[in-house]
């Protein structure tokens, strides 16, 4: 019935690839791995499939952004989201849990945003950093997909790029909520597609390039 409504109203168009591509992994930390932390679901899962999707990146020579949520050892900078979850407070540059997960450890030459909202692009410098390499398609993985995935997602739009959220390399403590934002995103924001579908995706710059 969900689906008949939005066909009837003309959401869910497929937006499609741009000319300039990027990956944007949002928030794969040690912290958000870790059922007993942040985790959960099928984030262990999404962090795998990421792992041959960063892989793809990097052979294809994109540029490639990883987030993760700090905050100041003294708190000088906890904002309204820690009201909500007091517990991301203890999110701190020294904290383990604040690392990257070491299967997608950032590389040199690959951008770290550090962030203190949902949003990768809220209050970050990430849009600038993107428009300047002229990206235009902005791959999405990270967790959770209806948290920070769903807000980077969005703003991603907001800003112009072209998101397309790969299904199977983002993950939520909710597999309900984790589903439930796939289908809403897909139909108002992005394109979902699938870590197969990414690939073949990534043919088509390869082409447009030659």
């Amino acid at each position: 019935m969900d689906d008949l409504v939005f066909e009837t109203q003309g959401f869910g168009q497929r937006m499609g690839i741009g000319a300039s591509p990027a990956l944007l992994i949002v928030d794969f930390t040690v912290g958000f791995n870790d059922p007993r932390s942040f985790g959960g679901g099928n984030i262990g899962d999404a962090v795998r499939a990421t792992a041959d999707l960063l892989q793809l990146a990097r052979t294809l020579h994109w540029p490639i952004a990883h987030t993760k949520i700090v905050y100041a050892d003294d708190g000088s900078d906890l904002n309204i989201h820690c009201l909500k979850v007091p517990k991301l407070a203890t999110l701190t540059e020294g904290n383990p849990l604040s690392e990257f997960v070491p299967e997608l450890m950032p590389r040199p030459g690959e951008t770290v945003i550090r962030k203190r909202l949902p949003s990768a692009f809220f209050g970050t410098d990430l849009a600038g950093i993107l428009m300047a390499r002229r990206v235009d398609t902005l791959f999405i993985a990270g967790c959770t997909t209806s948290g920070c995935v769903r807000a980077s997602t969005l703003d991603a739009m907001c800003h112009g790029f072209r998101p397309m959220v790969v299904s199977d390399c983002v993950g939520d403590r909710s597999h309900s909520a984790h589903q439930n934002s796939l289908f809403d995103l897909g139909k108002k924001y992005a394109d979902i597609v699938t870590l197969d579908e990414a690939a073949e995706l990534a043919t088509q710059f390869e082409t447009k390039v030659r």
